[in-house]
């Protein structure tokens, strides 16, 4: 199949085997109230070796209930089959899925045979305890918050979407102390590895919120979005101080990057004064990364620098048309305003500043999205070649997120071509990324849309090697993934050849190309790394964290063996567990009112 250059921006490969990070919080959780949870990465285990049996795998676990993230699109097809199996050789256990295209589709998903039960919305730890407990108990699920469920009947119910944390404060997300002790307790690594490189090259995370203050027309992550689907109406904050013990719990076993999802001023510039005032006096040694949704001023880069001795910076602002840049709602302001946050930005010591572009965005023409390769000409000579300053572009695929503006505003002037699960499902087994695709819009169809992306990134890769921002190694490597998958296009064909004719010819001549042309069409990968960190390592706090891990797992085996559950129950909107969120801009809060990447397992 030629997957194409959707996943050369990310960390993992175009399988997607990260799985989402909410897994670890939910697992942790759950085990708190006395439940074994076990996460076994199945996709990973299937990329790392060729000869990893997924059946025989799945077959030698027992557990009443198997959960299935559906967090991501493009798990549609990798999910619903892992279903299936799960259902053929553990026909006795409860299928539960979870994850926002879970939630955005459970009444389609639930219909599945192999379905039993899904879980809605952002957070699903106290709604998961709830439902083992109606298990282990045999109570009803009537009383299960945010679940969607059959009857013996067939009949489906949908429970009221009611649990909507205010604060992410009670509990850890991710849940590294959980993932740490997950590896000794069931003497396996490899099933928590989360994605193909990370053993060669980790990365880590801190969450800021569940939710988003903007609301860009294409995310399905954007606010509108969480208020269609998980009934969010603000963010849930993680407070600044729970952020710090994230930090401490990360380095007490790696010196990798650490990267903050969301721009850390998301809760109001207060709270972002506080983060970094805790930050400065860690004495952090671990690259610190993170992204910005509009500009920055010196006194932000001044604090910044104040903080940690090293960080980076990823800005995305999709297109370089101030106008288009106003329809999707992010970096709503001038080229100027973006260049003078730069220039800050590469003043103030930023060590990495990644910048991205999309072709695709709403109202994108292919000239238009051409253009950008003028406006990152434009910066290198403003910024004299910078070698602190990288490009990168890719297409929006594979999927329009359900749930953004674009995918529910017909006039955001998309056109859908796949809308249900199922449909979603189906165009994953096509044999050419431009099948896959979701949607064209009026100005630009799927052909252009891939012809656009490979010839950007023909240009780009051009652009940077000409001045010096990549080797001839990173160049010659692009250069020669690109070939192939010009070459790809040409057997396959775009639309003007029959469906099957392009199957055919791809099966015959391809199989040699593929690889290639499925890998670094866009950008050379390490072009997208920081600093090398040293990889994994041990230290007192992290023996002391593990030594606590098992006398904790000691406590919980008693309890299980006297049947004492649900000891560590949390309700977030209670006073004592986190502060409020803080509410959105005023500018947004007036408009809102493949394989599976995870499986997780859990046996009472």
């Amino acid at each position: 199949m030629l997957q194409g250059p959707v996943a050369d921006v990310i960390p993992s490969t175009d399988e997607f085997e990260m799985y989402p990070v909410g897994l670890t919080s939910l697992a942790a959780y759950l085990e708190r109230n006395s439940y074994n949870v076990r996460i076994v990465n199945l996709a990973y285990r299937m990329l790392n070796d060729a000869h990893f049996d997924p059946e025989r795998s799945v077959t030698r676990l027992t557990s009443r209930v198997f959960g299935i993230d559906l967090h991501w699109l493009p798990h549609a097809n990798g999910a619903l089959a892992l279903a299936k199996l799960i259902k053929r050789v553990h026909p006795d256990a409860q299928v539960l899925m979870g994850g926002l295209s879970s939630t955005y589709y459970h009444e389609e998903l639930i219909r599945y045979p192999f379905v039993d039960l899904v879980l809605r919305g952002d957070s699903t730890e106290e709604p998961c305890r709830q439902l083992l407990h109606a298990l282990r108990s045999g109570a009803s699920l009537d009383t299960v918050e945010n679940l969607t469920w059959k009857r013996g009947d067939g009949s489906v119910v949908v429970n009221p979407t009611s649990f909507i944390p205010d604060n992410l404060d009670y509990v850890d997300v991710p849940d590294y102390r959980y993932v740490l002790r997950s590896v000794f307790k069931y003497r396996s690594l490899r099933d928590m590895v989360p994605y193909l490189e990370w053993l060669r090259y980790p990365s880590t995370m801190i969450l800021n919120a569940r939710g988003c203050t903007l609301d860009c027309a294409i995310c399905g992550g954007s606010a509108s979005a969480y208020a269609l689907f998980c009934n969010r109406s603000r963010p849930a904050f993680r407070s600044p101080e729970k952020l710090i013990q994230d930090i401490r719990t990360i380095r007490s076993f790696t010196g990798s990057p650490i990267f903050m999802v969301h721009d850390p001023r998301m809760g109001g510039d207060a709270r972002a004064d506080d983060f970094f005032d805790l930050l400065s006096k860690e004495r952090l040694s671990n690259e610190f990364v993170f992204e910005l949704f509009y500009p920055a001023d010196t006194a932000f880069f001044e604090m910044v620098q104040r903080s940690v001795p090293a960080w980076s910076l990823q800005v995305t602002i999709e297109t370089q048309d101030e106008r288009l840049r106003e329809n999707n709602g992010k970096f709503v302001c001038s080229n100027e305003e973006v260049e003078q946050t730069l220039a800050q930005a590469l003043s103030h010591g930023c060590r990495k500043l990644d910048m991205f572009f999309m072709v695709g965005v709403p109202d994108q023409s292919a000239a238009s999205a051409m253009q950008i390769i003028d406006y990152c000409e434009h910066l290198v000579l403003r910024f004299k070649a910078d070698p602190c300053l990288h490009f990168f572009v890719a297409p929006l695929g594979p999927f329009l997120d359900p749930g953004s503006r674009a995918f529910e505003d017909p006039k955001l002037g998309y056109k859908h071509l796949h809308t249900t699960l199922e449909e979603h499902r189906q165009a994953l087994l096509e044999p050419s990324w431009r099948d896959v695709l979701s949607n064209e819009s009026d100005v630009m169809n799927r052909d252009e849309i891939v012809e656009t992306s490979y010839a950007l990134a023909d240009q780009l890769n051009e652009l940077k090697f000409r001045n010096g921002l990549i080797g001839p190694a990173a160049h010659e490597l692009v250069a020669g993934h690109l070939k192939a998958a010009h070459e790809a296009i040409a057997v396959m064909g775009l639309s003007s050849q029959p469906h099957q004719s392009r199957q055919a010819a791809a099966l015959a001549a391809l199989q040699g190309e593929l690889a290639a042309a499925n890998t670094g069409s866009m950008n050379d990968e390490d072009e997208m790394k920081w600093q090398p960190s040293g990889g994994i390592h041990l230290s007192l706090t992290l023996l002391r964290g593990l030594g606590s891990g098992f006398i904790h797992e000691l406590v919980q085996t008693g309890r299980r063996l006297e049947g004492r559950y649900d000891g560590a129950v949390c309700t977030p909107s209670a006073p004592g567990h986190g502060p409020p969120a803080l509410p959105m801009f005023p500018s947004i809060e007036k408009d809102v009112p493949a394989p599976p990447s995870a499986l997780s397992v859990e046996a009472p």
